[in-house]
């Protein structure tokens, strides 16, 4: 069976994603920053605790993967976290700056930079089937300022150039990295903001004049899965209702 880890994946985007994986036949291994989930699982799912900003936690979530399935076919980067106070620019603390970039960009790379590594030596091996690859979780806010969690806003901008380096040097492997940049997603993240967002759309910030639902982002990574896209590596694809699109 086929091997998925999906981080952040106890609630929202990370959530869907997961359920579309196990309905895709993978195995998933959940993982969120608790030691034990708060929430409810499907009966059967598999949870390794990992904080993935914490290189401790980061090794530990890999071996145990290894011991227990002795294979590691997809990772999706999906964790993340958002300020834990929106603050102007002017005031963004360095305490605040180092964590989120901690999570959100360090993790990331470090993630993929683990995921890279047993992937290269389970080719070697000569895994029967196997092929492996590597999805990202970005944002819109990669290209969006938002200046009052600037952080957030430059961590997801360097998750842009982690897929890139990656997809970069695992392609002659025959490795694929992905990102997929969400949009206005319906997630507990946007309720704060929910009514804002709402208006936003409804007034023609986006084509598509709806919130995105975590099962849209989740399908993207179904199709990076696929074997579909397999003629290209580093691509992004815009979870986004068509946010991207520069309109007049």
């Amino acid at each position: 069976m086929k091997i998925a880890v999906v981080t952040g994946s106890t609630r929202g985007i990370g959530r869907g994603i997961a359920e579309a994986l196990v309905h895709d036949g993978y195995q998933v291994v959940y993982s969120g920053t608790r030691a034990v989930p708060n929430v409810e699982l499907p009966a059967g799912a598999v949870y390794i605790g990992c904080n993935i900003a914490d290189g401790t936690q980061r090794k530990a979530l890999f071996d145990q993967v290894m011991r227990r399935f002795g294979r590691l076919d997809v990772l999706v980067n999906n964790a993340g976290m958002a300020p834990r106070v929106r603050r102007d620019i002017l005031d963004t603390t360095e305490e605040s700056f180092d964590e989120v970039l901690g999570v959100n960009l360090k993790g990331t790379f470090f993630m993929c930079q683990a995921a890279a590594k047993l992937m290269l030596e389970l080719k070697n091996r000569g895994l029967e089937a196997y092929a492996p690859r590597i999805i990202n979780i970005g944002s819109m806010s990669a290209y969006t300022s938002s200046t009052s969690r600037g952080e957030y806003c430059v961590s997801k901008a360097g998750v842009g150039m982690v897929t890139l380096l990656f997809a970069d040097r695992l392609a002659e492997a025959g490795i694929p990295v992905f990102e997929i940049r969400p949009g206005i997603i319906d997630t507990d993240m946007t309720k704060v903001v929910h009514e804002k967002y709402k208006n936003l759309i409804s007034g023609g910030l986006t084509p598509i004049k709806r919130f995105g639902q975590p099962s849209d982002v989740a399908k993207m990574v179904s199709a990076c899965c696929s074997g579909l896209l397999d003629f290209t590596t580093g691509q992004v694809l815009d979870a986004d209702g068509g946010f991207h699109i520069r309109r007049l």
